[in-house]
């Protein structure tokens, strides 16, 4: 009798399931590992649309990982991710790196730097100074953007990074960490910039921050995450009116999101 050969059935892969109404980013699966070790694994998420949301956690837990996997710049092992129910091809998205040093091409202009994105679209120069114009009135630039990146200052450099990223209109933009590096006057002046370009365009925002006063002080929600492998410890909404101003961190709303926002961070940390 000739033995039965049984061919192998790929298991099919579970259906994806959208997010609630309202839900621009769409995470189903994520699963990342480095050295053999899992950092994310089964990893849902979504992340509201027209709303600036905080990624907070842990040292290690890897916030910027997750955001640099959504925007493609860090390969991911499994999964889907979708905007709108678009794949990141077909989405216009704008990122704010950390290191401002080495975002700015040292070589351009820093006006070229800034139109870059848009040249890279083919708008025609009538099109690259109107847009040029709004951003320039937008951040109140009173530095001169015919100097070379390496000529200004870092808060100016940011900002510069900021206005290219944010130059074509991006449907999402994302922020790591954008002002670890400045100095506390820069980092309010462009803290209140960021705050205004949302509340006159609805970008969908998603920022890391290390800084848990600042993760909510410009969040709609607070996406706190665990030690790895990493899940979503808990999503905090936050909702006072913007703009958001100094009175605001007196708030009651304000002072309760951040307590506990703090309390879950601290049970993730003594875990």
């Amino acid at each position: 009798m000739n033995a039965a050969v049984w061919a192998e059935v790929p298991e099919t892969p579970p259906a994806f399931v959208p997010g609630p109404p309202g839900t621009h980013i769409t995470i189903r699966g994520l699963t990342k590992h480095f050295a053999g070790k899992p950092l994310y694994e089964g990893f849902d998420l979504d992340i509201p649309k027209h709303r600036i949301t905080s990624v907070f956690g842990p040292n290690g837990c890897g916030k910027s990982t997750l955001i640099n996997m959504i925007a493609g710049l860090v390969p991911i092992d499994a999964g889907e991710i979708l905007f709108d129910g678009k794949s990141l091809k077909d989405t216009k998205i704008g990122y704010v790196f950390q290191n401002y040093r080495d975002a700015l091409f040292p070589w351009m202009r820093t006006i070229d730097n800034i139109a870059y994105p848009l040249k890279l679209e083919g708008r025609s120069k009538a099109q690259v100074r109107s847009r040029m114009d709004e951003l320039v009135a937008s951040f109140d630039v009173k530095f001169d953007l015919n100097r070379y990146p390496y000529e200004l200052s870092g808060g100016q450099q940011q900002t510069a990074s900021i206005m290219r990223a944010l130059a074509p209109g991006p449907e999402v933009l994302f922020l790591d960490e954008p002002f670890s590096a400045l100095d506390f006057e820069m980092t309010l002046f462009i803290r209140e910039k960021l705050q205004e370009v949302f509340m006159q365009t609805g970008t969908t925002m998603l920022l890391v921050s290390h800084d848990l006063e600042e993760a909510v002080y410009l969040a709609d929600e607070v996406l706190l995450l665990t030690k790895r492998p990493t899940r979503v410890a808990e999503v905090l909404r936050y909702g006072d009116a913007r703009p958001r101003t100094v009175a605001t961190l007196s708030q009651p709303s304000f002072v309760e999101t951040k307590k506990r926002s703090l309390e879950i961070f601290q049970q993730e940390v003594r875990r």
